[in-house]
């Protein structure tokens, strides 16, 4: 039997993400070849991937991909989409036969729009009236879980090494102008599918590398605003905070990484007054969404990407260019696999948020 000191967890856990600036889509060839390169960071319980610009011809509608226990859970699943919602379209994902990937339940996909009476009687825009609907179907239905519900975007995630999760998606197969990646090594919770990353609501989907030490504080205060976090992992409430920072509190997302991975007090005395003023202000408005622990993140949103670590760096993380494509990965070999001739590559300070927009989306930082 190996003990502690005798197997290789080097930090736990890979993500890895690419992004076109001009909006240009790519194959997610490149993505399962960049997170390949680091299987040794993951256990095989668990891989994911977002993709973004994916559904063109169905981009405005809410894209659900939905994993069902049984046809009984299907059913009771589909008869609360249609009281709530028109569906447009509804089909199996499309899978392929993949040694590693085995016990998968069912996974379907529905292209939806709220109903407008509907949406007219809730009282709420429609991003609350379908990210409530996602909710009340992941607490309320048994053996149904929504896991992507972005507008043309898609989560895809499985239990398995990520490599053979994107095969088994046949993610080769889309084409996006934004991937991200993730092998996950968990180390507190079970791995099973609805655990793998990335963690979606709406169009934000994020990654994660590293563990958070503040995550039931983290979790007892987003649940004052309507979330739920039922999936036991500590990468589910980074995504309600990135959800509600920024849909919900309009913020950039330059002051959301300003507040989760904050400036500690003596580095904000520092500054000039008026970057000062504002630190203080986030630091203490917002002192319930700080997260403590080693991290590194990426963040996909519909036109854009973040990438993020700890304000002590405690996680590795390697950002590179090359014309309009940006790179952002665990681990420098993982871009060099996608891309050997570089323009620029660097590491970023902790705490120090990359943000990348495509040209026409996203918003300014």
């Amino acid at each position: 039997m190996q003990r502690e000191g005798q197997v290789r967890i080097p930090a736990g856990c890979a993500i890895s993400g690419i992004i076109d600036k001009s909006g240009n889509r790519m194959s997610g060839e490149a993505i399962i070849d960049s997170i390949a390169v680091m299987r040794e960071r993951s256990n095989g319980l668990g891989g994911g991937f977002a993709a973004y610009g994916i559904y063109p011809e169905y981009k405005d509608y809410y894209a659900f991909h939905i994993f069902y226990d049984s046809s009984t859970s299907k059913k009771e699943c589909e008869e609360y989409l249609e009281r709530h919602f028109d569906i447009i379209n509804l089909s199996k994902i499309p899978t392929r036969k993949v040694k590693g990937i085995t016990d998968s339940p069912l996974i379907w996909r529905y292209f939806v729009i709220p109903l407008p009476t509907k949406l007219s009687d809730s009282q709420l825009d429609e991003r609350e009236y379908t990210a409530r609907c996602v909710f009340r179907i992941n607490t309320k239905i048994e053996g149904a879980y929504v896991f992507s519900s972005g507008k043309d975007m898609g989560v895809f995630k499985a239990v398995g090494f990520p490599e053979d999760v994107g095969r088994f998606y046949r993610l080769d197969e889309y084409e996006g102008y934004c991937f991200t990646a993730h092998g996950r090594y968990p180390t507190n919770t079970p791995g099973w599918w609805g655990g793998a990353h990335p963690f979606a609501l709406l169009d934000y989907s994020v990654v994660h590398n590293g563990e958070i030490s503040s995550y039931d504080a983290n979790r007892r205060a987003i649940e004052m605003y309507g979330y739920k976090c039922t999936l036991q992992t500590d990468t589910e409430v980074i995504a309600y905070i990135i959800d509600y920072l920024h849909r919900k509190k309009a913020l950039t997302f330059s002051e959301i990484a300003s507040i989760i991975a904050a400036p500690f007090w003596q580095t904000i005395k520092g500054m000039s007054s008026e970057e000062r003023e504002l630190h203080e202000y986030l630091r203490i408005m917002f002192a319930e969404q700080l997260i403590t622990g080693p991290f590194s993140i990426l963040v996909g949103f519909n036109g854009g990407l973040m990438a993020l670590n700890d304000r002590l760096k405690l996680r590795s993380m390697v950002v590179a260019e090359k014309g309009e494509r940006v790179y952002i990965a665990s681990e420098e070999a993982a871009i060099r696999m996608v891309e050997s001739s570089l323009d620029k590559i660097y590491a970023p300070k902790g705490g120090e948020p990359v943000i990348i927009n495509i040209a026409g989306g996203g918003e300014l930082d």
